[in-house]
């Protein structure tokens, strides 16, 4: 006779617990209130996250920032809805270690992530017995360009290592251990296109794809890219992904026969629009705090800040992007300054809420000041131009490089201070053909200073040579409060209007 695990796997969460779209303050069918309500509750179910939970919605700012409760509220939602076990996301590390202590001491489940090192609450695996004696295995890990991305004080007595090494030795002690199943949890996604094969990235970054190659765990459950797969198998893993801000979670059925072969299949289940009733009464009266806290409008731009389609924003500029550029700059001094946008963007009306500025500019990355030069420039103005191509009839798109595993329009970069030209009939790498500062085209031993999002000073997105560049200054402050303090300070703001990128085609 068969015996059956069911999974239900979240990934992704991103602070969002209720049913809410933060940019709108309206009812949505959203977060894990909703989710849970679809979740068994029986001794042959495991509840189980792929981490990324503490960080990611305007509530979660709201709690690690004006709010801060000796109650950890993640933690509290975690556990009504039952979890069993998690691994950590690198978003989790983005308020340091002593939250992250803070959040595992409350929650009932429990964290295992095999290649973090010096979390006392942070397990490398661990065996459950189901109800009908199926004995299930189970570890984590998360992307070690956690190294790479977050800042040093908040990594201060935590080791993150090689994800895929420490997989593989996780394994090994869960068959030493005879477990009938083998599950991974991995807050990474897959470096080669899941359907094709096609490698996309040999970053590191993302493992999952070596990880179901050349490991045989039964079950790989995957986050971190936000891509919603279901009933995946990949080299005789079973695996799949969530979408984030839990519109979605995977039910997976896992069946073991009595020789011990194991099958899967898992769907994506939306969150729909039942909310859990014993989630709801306690984030009521927070998430009431929370939108008047939002709500406040704290000054006035000259105009407002309406976002297109990616690619029109891209090809014409963006006066959000300006905005966010004019922040930088004042408060770097800076002679340049660079932002991204979000793959989605809501964008300002005349008068700016707080809810406008951390559902506009939504990461959750700190100012740094660099030194470059022309040729580091205009390296960084390429690889935004491999965002453009164009077809047979002329037409500009995007490239497949900028949607594919999933779209990364955060990685196309809006500079501001100098005036470009970019030619798209040439072959990307050579486009760029004028960067003019002050009038004169920028000689090749000028040096400037570039103001720029630390997830970029550290090179990542496609943008190697910032890491090597003279680092002049580190703000600590989140951008997005730098926004807020910026607006508030000035009141009534005049948005820069200069296009200062001009495409040819």
């Amino acid at each position: 006779m068969n015996r059956n695990l069911t999974i239900c796997f979240t990934s992704d969460i991103h602070g969002y617990f209720s049913a809410l779209d933060y940019a709108t303050g309206a009812p949505a069918a959203t977060g894990l209130a909703n989710c849970m309500t679809a979740f068994p509750d029986d001794g042959n179910t495991l509840i189980l996250d792929g981490g990324d939970t503490i960080q990611g919605s305007p509530f979660t700012y709201w709690l690690y920032g004006a709010a801060q409760e000796e109650e950890c509220v993640p933690a509290r939602v975690m556990n009504l809805a039952g979890y069993d076990f998690v691994t950590l996301g690198n978003h989790d590390f983005n308020y340091g270690k002593a939250e992250i202590q803070r959040y595992l001491r409350q929650l009932d489940a429990r964290c295992l992530c095999a290649n973090v090192e010096g979390i006392p609450e942070v397990e490398k695996t661990a065996l459950v017995t189901l109800q009908n004696g199926l004995r299930v295995g189970l570890t984590g890990v998360v992307t070690p360009f956690v190294n790479v991305w977050e800042s040093p004080e908040n990594l201060e007595g935590i080791r993150v290592t090689d994800a895929f090494g420490a997989a593989k030795a996780a394994l090994a002690e869960l068959k030493a251990a005879r477990a009938d199943v083998t599950v991974c949890l991995c807050h990474g996604g897959f470096e080669n296109d899941v359907r094709t094969g096609e490698n996309l990235s040999q970053t590191g970054e993302n493992q999952g794809w070596r990880i179901c190659r050349e490991l045989d765990f039964d079950v790989l459950l995957t986050g971190h890219q936000h891509q919603p797969l279901e009933n995946l198998c990949l080299f005789d893993t079973s695996t799949c992904q969530t979408p984030d801000r839990a519109r979605q979670f995977i039910r997976m059925e896992v069946s073991v026969s009595e020789d011990g072969q194991v099958s899967a299949q898992s769907r994506l289940v939306p969150a729909g629009n039942v909310t859990d009733r014993e989630a709801a009464a306690y984030l009521k009266p927070l998430e009431a705090a929370n939108a008047a806290f939002l709500d406040t409008a704290v000054g006035h731009l000259d105009r407002e800040l309406t976002p297109e389609s990616g690619l029109h924003m891209a090809l014409n500029g963006s006066a959000i992007a300006n905005f966010f550029n004019q922040v930088q700059l004042e408060t770097s001094g800076a002679d340049l300054s660079v932002t991204s946008l979000g793959n989605e963007v809501k964008g300002f009306s005349r008068e700016v809420t707080i809810r406008d500025i951390v559902a506009t500019y939504v990461f959750p990355n700190t100012l740094k000041t660099i030194r470059v030069n022309r040729a580091v420039l205009k390296a960084a103005l390429e690889r935004s131009c491999e965002f453009f191509c164009l077809d047979e009839a002329g037409n500009v798109g995007i490239s497949e490089s900028f949607l594919k595993p999933v779209p990364q329009f955060f990685n196309f970069d809006f500079l501001s201070g100098a005036e470009v030209t970019a030619d798209l009939r040439r072959e990307p790498g050579n486009r760029v053909v004028s960067i003019r500062y002050q009038g004169r085209e920028l000689p090749e031993e000028r040096e400037l200073t570039l103001c720029l999002n630390s997830y970029r000073a550290t090179g990542a997105g496609g943008y190697p040579f910032y890491a090597r560049c003279p680092l002049v200054w580190d703000q600590p402050t989140e951008i997005a409060q730098l926004i807020m303090e910026y607006v508030m300070r000035h009141g009534e703001i005049t948005v820069d209007k200069t296009h200062w990128l001009t495409v040819l085609c």
